[in-house]
Protein backbone atom coordinates (compact mmCIF):
# COMPACT_ATOMS: atom_id res chain seq x y z
CA UNK A 1 0.00 0.00 0.00
CA UNK A 2 1.50 3.14 -1.11
CA UNK A 3 1.66 5.94 1.99
CA UNK A 4 -0.15 9.12 2.18
CA UNK A 5 2.78 11.93 1.04
CA UNK A 6 1.69 14.80 3.41
CA UNK A 7 3.53 18.44 3.09
CA UNK A 8 3.40 20.00 6.12
CA UNK A 9 3.66 23.99 6.20
CA UNK A 10 5.27 25.11 9.74
CA UNK A 11 5.04 28.99 10.44
CA UNK A 12 7.10 29.56 13.30
CA UNK A 13 6.59 33.02 13.77
CA UNK A 14 2.62 32.88 13.87
CA UNK A 15 0.56 32.59 16.92
CA UNK A 16 2.23 33.55 20.59
CA UNK A 17 3.28 30.15 20.98
CA UNK A 18 6.64 27.71 20.16
CA UNK A 19 6.37 25.38 17.28
CA UNK A 20 9.18 23.84 18.16
CA UNK A 21 7.54 20.27 19.72
CA UNK A 22 5.11 20.75 16.38
CA UNK A 23 7.30 18.39 13.94
CA UNK A 24 7.36 15.50 16.69
CA UNK A 25 3.59 15.43 17.44
CA UNK A 26 3.10 15.20 13.71
CA UNK A 27 5.19 12.31 13.09
CA UNK A 28 3.80 10.87 16.27
CA UNK A 29 0.20 10.90 14.78
CA UNK A 30 1.33 9.99 11.04
CA UNK A 31 3.98 6.88 11.92
CA UNK A 32 6.16 6.47 8.92
CA UNK A 33 4.86 3.12 7.81
CA UNK A 34 1.49 4.97 7.02
CA UNK A 35 3.01 8.58 5.96
CA UNK A 36 5.55 9.86 4.06
CA UNK A 37 6.04 13.43 5.67
CA UNK A 38 7.83 16.38 4.35
CA UNK A 39 8.33 19.36 6.37
CA UNK A 40 8.61 23.11 5.05
CA UNK A 41 8.98 25.71 7.05
CA UNK A 42 7.94 29.42 6.23
CA UNK A 43 10.82 32.14 6.55
CA UNK A 44 9.08 34.87 3.53
CA UNK A 45 6.22 36.15 2.70
CA UNK A 46 4.80 33.69 -0.19
CA UNK A 47 6.73 30.75 1.11
CA UNK A 48 3.32 28.98 2.52
CA UNK A 49 1.55 29.39 -1.34
CA UNK A 50 4.80 28.26 -3.62
CA UNK A 51 5.45 24.79 -1.04
CA UNK A 52 1.79 24.69 -1.56
CA UNK A 53 1.48 24.53 -4.93
CA UNK A 54 5.07 22.48 -5.26
CA UNK A 55 3.22 19.85 -3.33
CA UNK A 56 0.56 19.98 -5.67
CA UNK A 57 2.95 19.32 -8.65
CA UNK A 58 4.82 16.92 -6.51
CA UNK A 59 1.85 14.38 -5.92
CA UNK A 60 0.80 14.89 -2.60
CA UNK A 61 -2.40 13.93 -0.66
CA UNK A 62 -2.28 16.66 1.61
CA UNK A 63 -0.80 19.87 2.91
CA UNK A 64 -1.04 20.62 5.98
CA UNK A 65 -0.97 24.22 7.49
CA UNK A 66 0.31 24.98 10.81
CA UNK A 67 0.02 28.62 11.79
CA UNK A 68 -2.48 30.93 11.42
CA UNK A 69 -4.74 32.59 9.61
CA UNK A 70 -2.29 34.18 6.85
CA UNK A 71 -0.15 31.00 6.58
CA UNK A 72 -3.76 29.28 5.61
CA UNK A 73 -4.52 31.60 3.67
CA UNK A 74 -0.91 30.78 1.78
CA UNK A 75 -1.48 27.60 1.95
CA UNK A 76 -5.08 27.73 0.46
CA UNK A 77 -3.95 29.70 -2.04
CA UNK A 78 -1.81 27.24 -4.04
CA UNK A 79 -4.41 24.46 -3.74
CA UNK A 80 -7.13 26.30 -5.14
CA UNK A 81 -9.05 24.39 -7.97
CA UNK A 82 -6.56 21.12 -7.49
CA UNK A 83 -8.15 17.90 -5.55
CA UNK A 84 -5.30 18.39 -2.85
CA UNK A 85 -6.85 18.93 0.13
CA UNK A 86 -5.97 21.67 3.31
CA UNK A 87 -5.62 20.52 6.69
CA UNK A 88 -4.92 23.07 9.44
CA UNK A 89 -3.25 22.81 12.78
CA UNK A 90 -4.43 26.55 14.38
CA UNK A 91 -2.01 28.25 15.91
CA UNK A 92 -2.42 31.52 14.85
CA UNK A 93 -3.49 34.62 17.17
CA UNK A 94 -7.50 34.77 15.96
CA UNK A 95 -7.66 31.47 14.14
CA UNK A 96 -10.88 32.14 12.39
CA UNK A 97 -11.10 30.09 9.40
CA UNK A 98 -10.40 27.08 11.92
CA UNK A 99 -12.76 27.86 14.50
CA UNK A 100 -15.46 28.66 11.99
CA UNK A 101 -14.97 24.69 10.40
CA UNK A 102 -14.98 23.71 14.02
CA UNK A 103 -11.18 22.49 13.74
CA UNK A 104 -9.46 22.09 17.50
CA UNK A 105 -6.76 24.56 18.93
CA UNK A 106 -5.37 21.82 20.76
CA UNK A 107 -3.07 19.91 18.94
CA UNK A 108 -3.57 16.43 19.73
CA UNK A 109 -6.67 16.91 18.59
CA UNK A 110 -6.52 18.94 15.15
CA UNK A 111 -3.99 15.72 14.66
CA UNK A 112 -7.20 13.79 15.32
CA UNK A 113 -8.85 15.57 12.52
CA UNK A 114 -6.11 15.34 10.33
CA UNK A 115 -5.77 11.34 10.02
CA UNK A 116 -9.66 10.96 10.00
CA UNK A 117 -9.37 12.77 6.43
CA UNK A 118 -13.05 13.83 6.05
CA UNK A 119 -12.55 16.43 3.03
CA UNK A 120 -15.33 18.14 1.51
CA UNK A 121 -15.50 21.12 -1.24
CA UNK A 122 -15.96 24.82 0.03
CA UNK A 123 -16.22 28.32 -1.15
CA UNK A 124 -13.72 30.85 -1.27
CA UNK A 125 -13.54 34.96 -2.23
CA UNK A 126 -11.17 37.17 -4.07
CA UNK A 127 -10.59 40.77 -4.40
CA UNK A 128 -9.52 42.49 -7.37
CA UNK A 129 -8.62 38.75 -7.95
CA UNK A 130 -7.06 38.22 -4.52
CA UNK A 131 -8.12 35.23 -2.81
CA UNK A 132 -9.28 35.03 0.63
CA UNK A 133 -10.74 32.62 2.61
CA UNK A 134 -12.52 33.69 5.86
CA UNK A 135 -13.29 37.55 5.75
CA UNK A 136 -12.04 40.40 4.26
CA UNK A 137 -12.60 44.14 5.60
CA UNK A 138 -11.90 47.75 4.97
CA UNK A 139 -12.54 50.96 7.23
CA UNK A 140 -11.72 50.41 10.97
CA UNK A 141 -10.93 46.90 11.21
CA UNK A 142 -8.48 46.82 8.26
CA UNK A 143 -6.40 49.95 10.12
CA UNK A 144 -6.27 47.96 13.53
CA UNK A 145 -5.04 44.58 11.52
CA UNK A 146 -2.39 47.43 10.15
CA UNK A 147 -1.38 48.55 13.05
CA UNK A 148 -1.27 45.03 14.70
CA UNK A 149 0.87 43.83 11.92
CA UNK A 150 3.83 46.47 12.82
CA UNK A 151 2.98 45.74 16.63
CA UNK A 152 6.12 44.13 18.03
CA UNK A 153 4.15 41.41 19.88
CA UNK A 154 1.28 39.31 18.68
CA UNK A 155 -1.76 38.04 20.70
CA UNK A 156 -5.21 39.21 21.77
CA UNK A 157 -4.29 41.46 24.24
CA UNK A 158 -1.63 43.52 22.08
CA UNK A 159 -4.75 43.66 19.21
CA UNK A 160 -6.64 45.34 22.21
CA UNK A 161 -4.87 47.56 22.69
CA UNK A 162 -4.17 48.44 18.95
CA UNK A 163 -8.00 48.44 18.83
CA UNK A 164 -8.33 50.87 22.00
CA UNK A 165 -5.72 53.36 21.05
CA UNK A 166 -6.76 53.62 16.81
CA UNK A 167 -10.30 54.39 18.03
CA UNK A 168 -10.23 57.93 18.65
CA UNK A 169 -8.39 59.17 16.22
CA UNK A 170 -9.94 56.55 13.26
CA UNK A 171 -12.24 58.78 10.81
CA UNK A 172 -15.27 56.66 8.63
CA UNK A 173 -14.98 56.60 5.16
CA UNK A 174 -17.96 56.68 2.20
CA UNK A 175 -18.00 53.93 0.21
CA UNK A 176 -20.22 53.51 -3.05
CA UNK A 177 -21.73 49.60 -3.07
CA UNK A 178 -22.74 48.30 -6.54
CA UNK A 179 -24.94 45.11 -5.33
CA UNK A 180 -27.40 43.03 -6.59
CA UNK A 181 -28.21 45.07 -9.29
CA UNK A 182 -28.35 48.22 -7.06
CA UNK A 183 -25.87 50.83 -5.90
CA UNK A 184 -25.69 52.28 -2.16
CA UNK A 185 -23.61 54.78 -0.56
CA UNK A 186 -22.51 54.50 3.14
CA UNK A 187 -20.45 56.11 5.32
CA UNK A 188 -19.20 53.21 7.63
CA UNK A 189 -16.97 52.63 10.54
CA UNK A 190 -16.31 48.97 9.17
CA UNK A 191 -17.14 46.99 5.37
CA UNK A 192 -16.09 43.18 6.09
CA UNK A 193 -17.34 40.52 3.54
CA UNK A 194 -17.65 37.07 5.02
CA UNK A 195 -16.80 33.30 3.64
CA UNK A 196 -17.00 32.59 6.41
CA UNK A 197 -18.36 33.47 10.13
CA UNK A 198 -15.46 35.22 12.38
CA UNK A 199 -12.15 37.06 12.08
CA UNK A 200 -10.92 35.03 14.89
CA UNK A 201 -11.46 34.61 18.87
CA UNK A 202 -14.90 34.08 18.06
CA UNK A 203 -15.83 37.67 17.04
CA UNK A 204 -18.48 36.77 14.36
CA UNK A 205 -18.74 39.59 12.16
CA UNK A 206 -21.05 38.02 9.70
CA UNK A 207 -23.19 35.60 12.25
CA UNK A 208 -25.16 33.46 9.19
CA UNK A 209 -22.11 32.89 6.44
CA UNK A 210 -21.25 29.48 5.46
CA UNK A 211 -18.91 28.38 3.07
CA UNK A 212 -20.61 26.19 1.41
CA UNK A 213 -23.75 28.32 -0.09
CA UNK A 214 -21.81 30.36 -3.21
CA UNK A 215 -23.06 33.73 -1.03
CA UNK A 216 -21.11 36.45 0.65
CA UNK A 217 -21.95 37.72 3.68
CA UNK A 218 -21.58 41.56 3.66
CA UNK A 219 -21.41 43.41 7.24
CA UNK A 220 -21.46 47.24 7.20
CA UNK A 221 -21.21 49.04 10.59
CA UNK A 222 -22.07 52.63 10.15
CA UNK A 223 -20.62 55.62 12.68
CA UNK A 224 -21.82 54.77 15.99
CA UNK A 225 -21.95 56.98 19.23
CA UNK A 226 -19.33 55.99 21.76
CA UNK A 227 -21.26 54.67 24.30
CA UNK A 228 -23.02 52.25 21.85
CA UNK A 229 -19.39 50.06 21.31
CA UNK A 230 -19.78 47.67 24.50
CA UNK A 231 -23.08 46.88 23.24
CA UNK A 232 -21.80 46.30 19.63
CA UNK A 233 -18.69 44.70 21.31
CA UNK A 234 -21.17 41.94 23.15
CA UNK A 235 -23.26 41.23 20.05
CA UNK A 236 -20.27 40.81 18.26
CA UNK A 237 -19.32 38.06 20.50
CA UNK A 238 -22.93 36.23 20.90
CA UNK A 239 -23.64 36.35 17.01
CA UNK A 240 -25.89 38.68 17.01
CA UNK A 241 -23.86 42.12 15.58
CA UNK A 242 -26.62 41.71 12.49
CA UNK A 243 -29.52 43.17 15.36
CA UNK A 244 -27.79 46.52 15.99
CA UNK A 245 -29.38 49.41 15.15
CA UNK A 246 -26.14 50.80 13.53
CA UNK A 247 -25.06 47.72 11.02
CA UNK A 248 -26.36 46.72 8.09
CA UNK A 249 -26.10 43.50 6.33
CA UNK A 250 -26.30 42.07 2.68
CA UNK A 251 -25.61 38.87 1.02
CA UNK A 252 -24.96 38.47 -2.59
CA UNK A 253 -22.45 36.01 -4.54
CA UNK A 254 -20.68 39.85 -6.06
CA UNK A 255 -20.20 43.27 -5.13
CA UNK A 256 -18.26 46.29 -6.26
CA UNK A 257 -17.00 48.93 -3.62
CA UNK A 258 -15.53 52.50 -4.88
CA UNK A 259 -13.08 53.83 -2.09
CA UNK A 260 -12.33 57.77 -1.70
CA UNK A 261 -8.76 56.45 -2.59
CA UNK A 262 -6.45 53.36 -2.34
CA UNK A 263 -6.05 52.45 1.37
CA UNK A 264 -5.19 49.81 3.70
CA UNK A 265 -8.14 46.67 4.01
CA UNK A 266 -7.34 43.00 5.40
CA UNK A 267 -7.80 39.73 3.80
CA UNK A 268 -7.86 37.30 6.20
CA UNK A 269 -6.30 39.40 9.20
CA UNK A 270 -3.63 40.44 6.58
CA UNK A 271 -3.39 43.76 5.86
CA UNK A 272 -3.04 45.35 2.40
CA UNK A 273 -2.75 48.58 0.52
CA UNK A 274 -5.53 47.91 -2.17
CA UNK A 275 -7.14 50.06 -4.98
CA UNK A 276 -9.64 52.14 -4.35
CA UNK A 277 -11.92 50.54 -6.98
CA UNK A 278 -12.77 46.76 -5.46
CA UNK A 279 -14.31 43.96 -7.24
CA UNK A 280 -15.25 41.37 -4.90
CA UNK A 281 -16.47 37.77 -5.98
CA UNK A 282 -17.22 34.53 -4.63
CA UNK A 283 -15.67 31.33 -6.41
CA UNK A 284 -18.12 28.21 -5.46
CA UNK A 285 -16.47 25.07 -4.06
CA UNK A 286 -13.23 26.01 -5.05
CA UNK A 287 -10.87 24.84 -2.25
CA UNK A 288 -11.02 21.40 -0.68
CA UNK A 289 -10.74 21.31 3.40
CA UNK A 290 -9.84 18.61 5.70
CA UNK A 291 -12.82 18.77 8.81
CA UNK A 292 -14.65 17.02 11.61
CA UNK A 293 -17.09 14.63 10.53
CA UNK A 294 -20.06 16.40 12.00
CA UNK A 295 -23.08 16.69 9.73
CA UNK A 296 -25.02 18.32 12.09
CA UNK A 297 -22.98 21.44 11.71
CA UNK A 298 -24.14 24.30 9.63
CA UNK A 299 -20.56 25.56 7.58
Amino acid sequence: MDKIRVIAIINPKSGTGSKDSIPERIAEAMPESKYEVVTRIVQAEGDAERFAAEAVSQGANMVLAVGGDGTVNGAACGLRHTDVPLAIIPCGSGNGLARHLGIPLNVKKALKIVTDFHVEDFDYCSVNDTPFFCTCGMGFDAWVAHKFAQAGSRGLVTYVKKTLSEYISYKPREYTIDINGQTVTERAFVIACGNAAQYGNNAFIAPHASMQDGMIDVTVIHPFNPLATPVLGALLFAKKIDKDLYVKTMRTSHLTIRRPFEEVMHLDGEPMIMPADLDIKIHPAGIKIVIPDNPKRKI
